[in-house]
């Protein structure tokens, strides 16, 4: 009987010895590997983002109409602050703000990324003006969870610039990067090149690489009426142009292409020559120099803002120039 009583104990305590793993893992069951093909979705809506833009413009016209600079800065940031600050300025002793600082209310599409970390942006493209000025491209950008969405950049939108598409706001884009591979040029190398080229025009070596554009045309041909009357003079000008890769804003497009808008910075310095006096080239320009003393040589900051469409690598297309804004900040006399 005890011999047998031992062998019941034995191979109950081998059952048990089988039961207590299985029992320990109860509630554990392996986790499913994360599906590769689910797709990340945006977490700002289209009633969000209206709701954020009506807000941010509604801080800028009451701004606009103070022609309180201080007012910008709640709603705000890179170049388009000092840009608009630049224009309050101006409008201070215009009496009215430039017409191309005018931004619509309406819009025509929204993209929205679907990445969840910060900082965060939206590209918003309005609808025309209504004295039927070009679009506006907006860029919305949200620094962290705890703050709020700022007005970083707005370009311009070319006559007949065909914009690239994107996915519906309701699936979402991702944003890109300023090292982005995987196209004709990065990011931060296109935005290089082409402040080359904007300073060098034909001349640069990067021109073949960028389809020809509005601002490049207008650039070159203001600087050549200058020339004609500096020329008279034995007098002499130089733009120089540079990019500043730290404010660049980047969204995939469906194509694999990206939408970049970044600021490029330009100082135009412009002597006289034979004595004679350096005089400012716009109105604009004479009303942030507020002075009737000239010296042989004028200094002029400007802030850029362009937006540029960067095709895959394989696409056998040029880089394109789609908008821009370009406006004076700072008037010197040297």
């Amino acid at each position: 009987m005890s011999m047998r009583w031992n062998k019941l104990c034995v191979a109950a305590l081998s059952v048990a010895a089988l039961i207590m793993p299985l029992a320990a893992c109860e509630g554990q069951l392996p986790t499913p590997a994360a599906d590769s093909s689910t797709k990340a979705q945006p977490d700002l809506t289209e009633a969000q983002e209206k709701k954020i833009r009506a807000k941010i413009l509604e801080t800028i016209d009451q701004a606009d109409a103070a022609r309180s600079a201080d007012g910008y800065k709640a709603v705000m940031g890179g170049p388009q602050l000092e840009i608009r600050t630049s224009q309050a300025t101006i409008a201070q002793k215009s009496g009215s703000m430039s017409k191309y600082a005018t931004i619509p209310k309406d819009i025509a599409q929204v993209v929205i990324p679907t990445d969840d970390g910060w900082p965060r942006s939206v590209f918003t493209i309005t609808t025309t003006t209504e004295d039927q000025q070009s679009k506006r491209l907006l860029v919305l950008n949200q620094e962290s969870a705890r703050q709020n969405y700022k007005l970083m950049a707005m370009a311009r939108l070319f006559e007949g610039a065909q914009l690239p598409k994107f996915e519906v706001p309701t699936i979402g884009s991702r944003m890109g990067t300023d090292k982005d591979e995987n196209l004709v040029a990065t990011p931060a190398d296109a935005l290089t090149r082409y402040a080359d080229v904007l300073q060098n025009g034909a001349n640069s070596k990067f021109a073949s690489q960028f389809a020809d554009d509005q601002l490049r045309q207008k650039i070159a041909e203001l600087t050549n009426t200058v020339q004609e009357g500096i020329a008279r003079n034995n007098g002499t000008q130089e733009q120089t142009f540079t990019a500043t890769p730290d404010q660049m804003w980047v969204m995939r497009t469906a194509d694999g292409g990206d939408l970049v808008v970044g600021r490029v910075d330009s100082v135009w310095t412009r002597q006289a020559g034979d004595g004679r006096e350096s005089q400012p080239a716009s109105d604009d320009e004479k009303i942030l120099f507020n002075s009737d003393k000239y010296t042989s040589t004028m200094k002029v900051t400007y802030v850029n803002v362009v937006a540029l469409y960067i095709p895959s690598a394989n696409s056998g297309q040029q880089i394109t120039a789609v908008g821009a804004d370009r406006t004076p900040v700072k008037v010197e006399a040297l």
